[in-house]
C-alpha cells in the first residue's frame, strides 16, 4: 500500500513537459488561416519552379511558335510576343528564375549576416566589432542601384553578376540584427556557465549563440527571398539583370514598348504572377513573424 502512495505521490509530482518555442509556433501557425492560405500559393509557385527545372514544362519558351503578335487563345491562353513566342510559356518558366536568383541570394546572405553578426555581437567593444561596424557603415552609403551597376559592369561576362552585387549588400541588414540579439544573450546564465567552463569562443558562439538566433534568421530569409526576386525584375527592366534566360523584368521591358500599341497580354502575365508572388509570400513571412514571435506565443 506504501508503495502504491509512493508511486501516486512521485506522478502528482512529476513535471509536466513543456513545448519548445518551435512546436509551439507550427501550432499557432497551423491556426493562422492566412499563412496556411499563402503558404500555399507560395507552395504551388515552388511546384511550378521544380517542375520547370526538371524539364516538364514550359520547355518552348523560347520558340517562335506563331506569326508575330497574337491575342489569347486556347492554345495561347496569353497570346504571343512580337516575336511569336507563348507568353504564358515565358511567364511560367520565370518562375524557375524567380526561385533561383530568391534562394540563392537568401540563403548567401542569411549565412553571412548570421556569422558577421554573432562574431561583431560576441566581440562586441573590440576592435573586431568596431571593424565590421565601419565595414557596413559604408557600404550602407553607397546606393544600392548604383552599387549593383558597378558589379554588372566589372563582372560583365559572369553570369553570376546581380547575385553577388545582391549578396553583398543584403547580409548587412541580417548582420545588424544578429549582433543585437547576441549582445543581449552573451550576457545570459547559459553562456557565462559555457565560458566558465572553458569552452572555446567558436564553440560558444556556434552552439550556444547562434541558435538561439534562427527564429530571427529564419524570418529575415523569407524577407530576403521576396526583395531579391524583386530587385532581379528591377534590374532585368534596367538591362542590368538577366542575360541568357527570361524573366518577369523582361517581360515588363517588353511590354513597355507593346502596351502603347494596345497590347497588354505581356505586361499582365508577367506582373500579375509577379504581384500574387510578393503579396503572398510577405503575407507569410508575417504569420510566420507572428508565429515566431516568443512575446506573443
Amino acid at each position: 500500500m506504501s508503495d502504491a502512495i509512493m508511486d501516486q505521490g512521485s506522478s502528482a509530482v512529476a513535471p509536466e513537459k513543456r513545448e519548445s518555442l518551435w512546436t509551439k509556433a507550427f501550432h499557432k501557425f497551423t491556426r493562422d488561416k492566412v499563412g496556411m492560405i499563402s503558404l500555399s500559393v507560395v507552395g504551388l509557385y515552388l511546384l511550378t519552379a521544380i517542375l520547370v527545372w526538371l524539364g516538364v514544362i514550359a520547355q518552348g519558351w523560347d520558340e517562335l511558335l506563331a506569326d508575330g503578335q497574337m491575342g489569347p487563345t486556347a492554345e495561347y491562353w496569353f497570346g504571343t510576343n512580337i516575336n511569336g513566342q507563348d507568353i504564358f510559356q515565358r511567364a511560367i518558366y520565370s518562375t524557375k528564375t524567380a526561385f533561383e536568383v530568391g534562394l540563392t541570394v537568401a540563403v548567401v546572405a542569411t549565412i553571412t549576416g548570421a556569422l558577421v553578426g554573432s562574431t561583431t555581437g560576441y566581440f562586441s567593444g573590440t576592435w573586431i566589432d568596431e571593424l565590421f561596424l565601419w565595414l557596413m557603415n559604408c557600404l550602407d552609403c553607397i546606393p544600392y542601384y548604383l552599387m549593383v551597376a558597378a558589379f554588372a559592369v566589372a563582372l560583365a561576362d559572369n553570369p553570376y553578376a546581380m547575385h553577388i552585387a545582391m549578396m553583398s549588400c543584403f547580409w548587412m541588414g541580417t548582420a545588424r540584427l544578429v549582433r543585437g540579439e547576441v549582445i543581449k544573450l552573451k550576457n545570459m546564465e547559459f553562456t557565462e556557465a559555457a565560458r566558465s567552463l572553458g569552452v572555446p569562443v567558436y564553440r560558444v558562439i556556434f552552439k550556444h549563440l547562434l541558435p538561439n538566433t534562427s527564429h530571427i534568421l529564419l524570418v529575415e530569409m523569407t524577407l530576403l527571398f521576396i526583395t531579391a526576386i524583386k530587385s532581379e525584375v528591377i534590374l532585368s527592366f534596367l538591362g542590368l539583370g538577366v542575360k541568357d534566360s527570361i524573366s518577369w523584368g523582361l517581360m515588363i521591358a517588353e511590354a513597355s514598348g507593346e502596351v502603347t500599341a494596345g497590347h497588354f497580354c505581356n505586361f499582365f502575365a508577367s506582373s500579375g504572377m509577379l504581384f500574387v508572388l510578393v503579396l503572398a509570400f510577405n503575407m507569410f513571412s508575417d504569420s510566420l513573424q507572428d508565429a515566431l514571435d516568443p512575446r506573443k506565443i
